[in-house]
């Protein structure tokens, strides 16, 4: 499963199936003017959702409009074929992960990949993130995300994202993989702004209830 070919074909069929079912999922959203507001204003901005919707997760970014974007991925090889359907998706891969009080981010590459992220916020693109990824717990946000947004300055973007008919997978985080000719939903989030002075803790807490609000928010709608 992790030879290079392998990972190309399994990348291919993936993003195949994936851009199948973005072009014939009929789309409906909830407080659409709070991703019109960051796409109009520009800058950068930090883009959360949690990790059961990253097979949705690319299409909901209209790319002829919002700030260029780019994707946190696990640095492990089971996410190389995931960064390459990604990339083709529109979503080109910083390869690292979220750091955990129980993980070293040196060994996951969340050091640099922190860096890296720094700077494409600086200079004014948009970061997507999956913050209880790659392993979980799900629905529990670590600290990466928040302390990127604390660091940078720049708004957090929130949004959950649900389809029916759809797979669910066995997976820790249930994940969710759509199937063409369903319905899709998104619910928007308004931006918010971490302050400096924030605890890290109360932080993702709270961010955690809003991002789970929305997402159920998704999937009620889309039933």
């Amino acid at each position: 499963m992790r030879h290079p070919w392998v990972q190309a074909v399994l990348s291919w069929v993936f993003y195949s199936w994936l851009k199948l079912c973005f072009v014939t999922i009929r789309w409906s959203h909830e407080n659409r003017a709070a991703v019109e507001r960051v796409w109009a204003s520009g800058g950068p901005v930090i883009v959360l959702f949690w990790h059961s919707r990253v097979a949705l997760g690319p299409a909901v970014w209209d790319h002829s409009r919002g700030q260029e974007i780019r994707a946190l991925v696990s640095m492990s090889p089971d996410g190389e074929f995931f960064a390459r359907a990604m990339e083709k998706l529109g979503f080109p891969a910083v390869r690292g992960s979220s750091m955990k009080k129980t993980a070293t981010d040196k060994a996951k590459g969340g050091g640099a990949a922190f860096r890296e992220l720094l700077r494409w916020l600086k200079n004014g693109g948009a970061v997507a993130i999956t913050p209880d990824g790659p392993r979980g717990p799900a629905e529990e946000m670590a600290e990466g995300a928040a302390m990127l947004a604390k660091t940078s300055g720049a708004p957090v973007l929130m949004f959950g994202v649900a389809c029916n008919p759809a797979i669910r997978l066995g997976t820790w985080d249930r994940s969710v993989v759509p199937l063409p000719f369903s319905r899709g939903v998104v619910v928007w989030e308004d931006p918010v702004i971490a302050p400096r002075d924030a605890d890290l803790d109360e932080l993702r807490r709270a961010w955690s209830a809003r991002l789970t609000r929305v997402t159920d928010r998704a999937e009620e709608l889309a039933a």
